[in-house]
């Protein structure tokens, strides 16, 4: 089976050529995880990329005294692991499966094989990887700047974007959070987070049900951050 498709449609492999495509899918290697599994840890050899094909993957940090952040959530046709690609070194984060997910990896000797010929697609490469060091700032400069509020606004306005689908009042987002996931994903305490999703379902911005978030006003939310 090609999975061609599913790479024309990742911004890291988008200019290939339609042959090129079908090359590099045919170095891919399945790999199916069930709800909970670890794909890696921190600290873990890296040698591999992966890309999302269905489910839904947590990319997480945790401190020596046990504190977690999730630091994103991916879903498919998204990417991880990328920094193995080029230096090799181990894992800076855990990876955890969120649902039953499969997943599509491409080996680091193939790729810098396939990347030889290919300059085009180390352009796309530094792009893909200056994403996620602007990612990695913006959440250690929400977490040292922000108020707890604004800190939950942006993160339900990035999810939004990122997994929102338009319902008859507002926007849901289509996985679904615990309020520890949630907190976690706002570098916040759950009490805290609790406190705000209270404030905003209150003010009839927010609905949240059984783990479901649905913002009612995105714009409203977009004006909280001014």
């Amino acid at each position: 089976m090609s999975h061609a498709p599913l790479l024309a449609r990742i911004p890291l492999f988008e200019n290939l050529q339609p042959e090129e495509l079908g090359q590099l899918s045919s170095l891919l290697h399945p790999r199916h995880c069930s709800k909970g599994d670890v794909i890696f840890q921190q600290g873990d050899e890296g040698a591999e990329l992966y890309i999302v094909q269905t489910g839904q993957v947590a990319i997480r940090l945790h401190s020596p005294e046990g504190k977690e952040v999730i630091l994103t959530l991916l879903g498919s046709g998204e990417v991880f692991g990328e920094l193995s690609l080029l230096d090799g070194e181990p894992r800076s984060a855990h990876a955890v499966a969120r649902e039953e997910t499969m997943l599509l990896s491409l080996r680091r000797e193939d790729f810098h094989r396939f990347l030889d010929s290919r300059p085009q697609v180390a352009r796309s490469l530094l792009a893909t990887l200056s994403r996620l060091v602007r990612r990695v700032t913006q959440h250690v400069h929400d977490a040292t700047f922000l108020d707890a509020r604004t800190r939950l606004v942006r993160v339900l306005l990035d999810l939004s974007r990122n997994q929102g689908e338009p319902r008859p009042r507002g926007v849901a987002i289509r996985q679904r959070l615990t309020q520890s996931e949630l907190a976690n994903l706002c570098g916040l305490t759950r009490e805290s987070t609790n406190k705000w999703l209270r404030f905003y379902v209150r003010e009839g911005m927010l609905e949240y049900e059984s783990g479901q978030i649905t913002l009612l006003d995105p714009e409203k939310f977009h004006r909280e951050l001014g």
